[in-house]
């Protein structure tokens, strides 16, 4: 490695601990100054955090490899999510403040009141903070072995007699680390370098996360995102200038992928934007992609998203936090990697004699191949710092976000206020919420050598929370879910899981998400209406607690409310997120197609007049919601108290 990258990548460690170090005052406070940084985020700090954490370091390689594999109108899996993004800040951010809980998985004692609450508390603590988050860990941990690899030259550095052995350690554990094929010469050379180098990046990772907690993980955020940008776009530049400017990116690619569909995929197919001209577009694949924001974990927030909701100061900067984040991570970031993703596929052509769908890892790794052969010095440091950056935001907000399930839903909640009977010590609970960090890592670390590729350990993780995302946005908006409903479509969700990975193959992807989102949620709805409503004063004192919008008739007319409030608010912060999210999809279509010359779709013939007219609806729009999501009447929360009379009878 040149000196200047080291001296670059050095410096970001030292920024990373002491923003670690600087916030552990606050940090060892309590377990809200801890996770949720004492409720005091300013919107745009949430926001870029947020962008900072889903950045990652494996998405950028994900991205390169759908574009050259299946073309640009792939990324709309990922993009769709921007629905989702806005809906958590329209919709459910204020009522995720308002409820007052530390973690997702306590808001199911505050909703529910059942003793099924309890253990629905536990088991999501579990299963979003144990197997979900690790799986996701474990993913962006193998990114960073292909990213390490051929940067962290330990074998080079170390000598022989303090490397050897880490090595020979390796080849007797018979589990390589490496991109590197099982019988290649050096496998088990370059797994315990990447052993180390995996090492190096969560030991630095977890110090400053477990010190500062949620503040140390947002100020480190913060400039990770910046210099990521900063690094993806000057490699962009000099992907695209060596591959001779974005015209002859694109004229080469015109060679590379004729029109009569000689090498698997056309070129108009992978330039295109819009379903008419993308490949194998199939009804039922626009419909899950339709669907997608909803069938998913995330769908009303839950996990780190309603983490940064809940520490912000306000409901407005909860707002801002959603329109940031959507901005930074769906509009800004895609149209740095558009381009880059074209240029690589240039630099590095694929093997047209095989099926591109089977190429997906190569295709991934030629992102870091880029950066090896296409940066100077300097700049090669700088962007080997941006990745880093990525991943350490990556890897800081899981751990942070998986130890407070581990801290306050199993350790707090479970072990010692529901078996001891007893309260721990608020202090004493900031060290065992440090300590899950470290445990967390253990577990994800352990995982990680059973992920093949990237995509699919992608693939996999969509499947386990598809069934998830619709009763989670239904306990919000409608008052006749119960806790056995949201049992009843986790259990589903378990059982089926395994069933359709090994009944359909990931070209049917489409149709078992599908499969998965309609049978659990099913079972979640047959469940809660049979098993009948939660206790009336339980959903009163959450209805007057959180606000949450939506058809709650009943229990605001025992409330003492307005039955019309809550579908009011509901259709009008919707309403906000869709045009929001119309928005930002028209302004990445439009100016997403003129840097990469996408065509139009049939029967437009003007490219110009739809680049103008996608980009001009985009901005038009931008006063439509923000007039909606911006200006809605706030909830009183002083006049709702004084309205409080005792519960009324629901019916």
């Amino acid at each position: 490695m040149h000196p200047l990258d080291a001296g670059l990548l050095i410096a970001f460690i030292v920024y990373c601990l002491a923003a670690g170090l600087r916030s552990r005052r606050h940090a060892s406070r309590s377990l809200e100054q801890y996770f949720l940084a004492g409720r005091t985020l300013k919107g745009w700090q949430a926001g870029i955090s947020m962008a900072a954490t889903q950045f990652a370091a494996d998405t950028p390689l994900l991205v390169t490899g759908l574009v050259a594999t299946a073309g640009i109108f792939a990324l709309w899996r990922l993009w769709i999510y921007a629905l989702a993004f806005l809906m958590l800040g329209f919709v459910f951010a204020a009522a995720w403040r308002r409820s007052g809980v530390l973690t997702d998985a306590e808001l199911t004692e505050v909703r529910y009141g059942t003793r099924a609450a309890l253990w629905l508390r536990a088991i999501k603590a579990l299963y979003f903070g144990t197997v979900f988050n690790c799986t996701v860990l474990a993913m962006v941990l193998l990114a960073a072995t292909q990213i390490a690899e051929p940067f962290l030259l330990w074998h080079d550095w170390l000598p022989a007699a303090v490397f050897d052995p880490l090595a020979g350690f390796m080849e007797r554990v018979g589990v390589p680390l490496t991109v590197l094929e099982p019988g290649s010469a050096d496998v088990w050379e370059r797994s315990a370098a990447n052993l180390l180098s995996l090492g190096a990046i969560v030991a630095v990772t977890a110090l400053y996360s477990a010190t500062g907690g949620l503040r140390g993980v947002v100020a480190t955020d913060v400039v990770q995102f910046a210099v990521a940008m900063i690094a993806t776009a000057a490699f962009a530049w000099l992907v695209v200038d060596r591959a001779g400017g974005m015209e002859e990116v694109v004229s080469h690619l015109k060679r590379l992928f004729p029109e009569d569909g000689s090498a698997g995929l056309s070129a108009s197919e992978l330039l295109a934007f819009t379903p008419d001209r993308a490949k194998d577009t199939s009804a039922l694949l626009l419909l899950v992609v339709g669907l997608q924001w909803l069938v998913q974990m995330n769908a009303d927030g839950t996990g780190y998203l309603a983490q940064r909701s809940m520490a912000c100061a306000t409901d407005r900067d909860a707002r801002v936090a959603a329109v940031v984040f959507t901005f930074a991570q769906v509009l800004l970031r895609s149209l740095l990697w558009l381009p880059l993703a074209l240029g690589l596929l240039v630099l590095f052509p694929p093997d047209l004699g095989a099926p591109l769908a089977e190429q997906a890892g190569v295709r991934e790794r030629t992102y870091v191949e880029g950066i090896a052969e296409v940066l100077p010095a300097g700049l090669r440091g700088l962007m080997l710092v941006g990745m880093f950056a990525a991943l350490a935001s990556t890897l800081d907000t899981h751990l942070n976000w998986g130890a407070s399930y581990w801290t306050n839903d199993l350790y707090k909640r479970l072990l010692w206020e529901q078996w001891l009977k007893r309260r721990p010590s608020e202090r004493g609970l900031v060290w065992v919420a440090r300590g899950a960090n470290l445990l967390i890592l253990a577990i994800a670390v352990a995982i990680l050598p059973w992920l093949s590729s990237i995509q699919t350990a992608w693939r996999a993780s969509l499947l386990l929370g598809a069934g998830m995302g619709v009763m989670l946005v239904l306990r919000w908006i409608w008052w006749r879910i119960n806790a056995w409903g949201e049992l009843a479509t986790i259990v589903v969700s378990t059982l089926l899981a395994p069933a359709l990975l090994y009944a359909f193959t990931d070209e049917q992807d489409a149709l078992r998400l599908l499969l998965m989102a309609t049978a659990a949620t099913g079972a979640g709805v047959a469940t809660s209406l049979v098993t009948g409503p939660e206790d009336r004063v339980r959903l009163i004192a959450f209805y007057r607690r959180a606000h949450p919008p939506g058809f709650w008739g009943p229990v605001a007319d025992a409330a003492g409310e307005a039955r019309a409030d809550g579908p009011r608010r509901l259709a009008r912060a919707a309403f906000a997120a869709v045009a929001a999210a119309f928005s930002v999809f028209c302004l990445l279509t439009g100016i997403g197609a003129w840097l990469v010359e996408s065509p139009p779709p049939a029967g437009i013939g003007s490219r110009t007049l739809w680049i103008s007219a996608l980009i001009v609806v985009g901005v038009g729009l931008v006063p439509v919601w923000v007039r909606l999501g911006f200006r809605a009447p706030a909830i009183a929360a002083a006049a709702t108290t004084a309205r409080e009379s005792g519960p009324q009878s629901i019916t």
